[in-house]
């Protein structure tokens, strides 16, 4: 019998941002595919808020240098993953649930030359396919608002973590505003489940072994970030509708359209927050 798509799975294999768009924008740009660098990606590969900069801000969250050992949980195409290796020189593994993007991430650093650095593994984050301390840092970027049992995905990142080592994460929060309506549409519409408060996750890094827990309010940022990208993603409408269809096409738009809503509105927004990795239970 065939197990279920997880939502996740399937709402990303959807997603408008994918491997073979990178490569089509790269084609139109009149780039030699075969003789790429990593920063020929950064304008397209970065599926998340804020871009580098909040790669970079990430990064120095996690305290990463040449030396650190980083899993990036939910990891997409790998465009943060690919960039902390380009910048910092660090190791980095990738993981991601979704088969297509896990793929597509290994091709575009192979395209890039940096397979000896991004390493893409495919995993549950609920269930971290590593050895206990394996890396030094941990990051992720708006992706554990998909991961069901979010204590188990970070307390699955405490024991991947050495003790002392650093988590740094971004992603999206509620607030006693947002109905139960709209919590319904956001997990059939976009795998948005277990919606955690700012304090929500604090409590859940400090049952999950963290300490040291800090917490930054993103929302006033992302509202900007938001309104660009929809207007973006609606400047590529016919690029979209040839690749997906246009049903697919206005199916996203009215789900942007209705995220960008929730967030003008106060019941939805933004936070990064960072930890330490306190010692392991024995």
């Amino acid at each position: 019998m065939d197990r279920p798509v997880p939502p996740a799975v399937d709402f990303y294999s959807r997603h408008p941002i994918s491997e073979g768009q990178v490569v089509d924008a790269l084609r139109r740009q009149g780039k030699d595919l075969e003789r790429l660098q990593p920063e020929d990606l950064y304008d397209l590969d970065q599926d998340h808020y804020g871009g580098l900069e909040a790669v970079e801000v990430l990064a120095r969250r996690a305290r990463i240098d040449a030396a650190s050992r980083v899993l990036d949980v939910c990891a997409g195409l790998c465009g943060p993953a690919r960039f902390i290796a380009r910048r910092w020189g660090a190791r980095v593994t990738g993981l991601d649930l979704n088969p297509e993007r896990a793929a597509g991430a290994r091709r575009l650093t192979a395209r890039v030359g940096l397979a000896r650095l991004v390493r893409m593994v495919r995993g549950d984050a609920q269930s971290l396919p590593f050895g206990a301390q394996a890396f030094t840092a941990v990051v992720s970027q708006e992706g554990l608002l998909h991961v069901p049992d979010k204590v188990g995905a970070l307390s699955e990142c405490r024991r991947v973590l050495l003790s002392g080592g650093r988590i740094a994460f971004s992603d999206w929060i509620v607030t006693p505003r947002l109905g139960d309506r709209e919590r319904r549409r956001l997990e059939e519409w976009m795998a948005a489940v277990t919606l955690q408060s700012m304090d929500g996750y604090k409590a859940l890094l400090a049952r999950a072994g963290f300490g040291a827990i800090d917490a930054e309010d993103l929302s006033a940022e992302w509202i900007g970030i938001l309104r660009r990208r929809l207007e973006m993603y609606r400047g590529r409408r016919a690029d979209t509708v040839a690749r997906l269809g246009q049903a697919r096409y206005d199916e996203y738009d009215q789900l942007y359209t209705f995220f960008v809503g929730l967030v003008e509105a106060g019941k939805l927004g933004g936070a990064r927050f960072s930890a330490t990795a306190g010692p392991a239970a024995s």
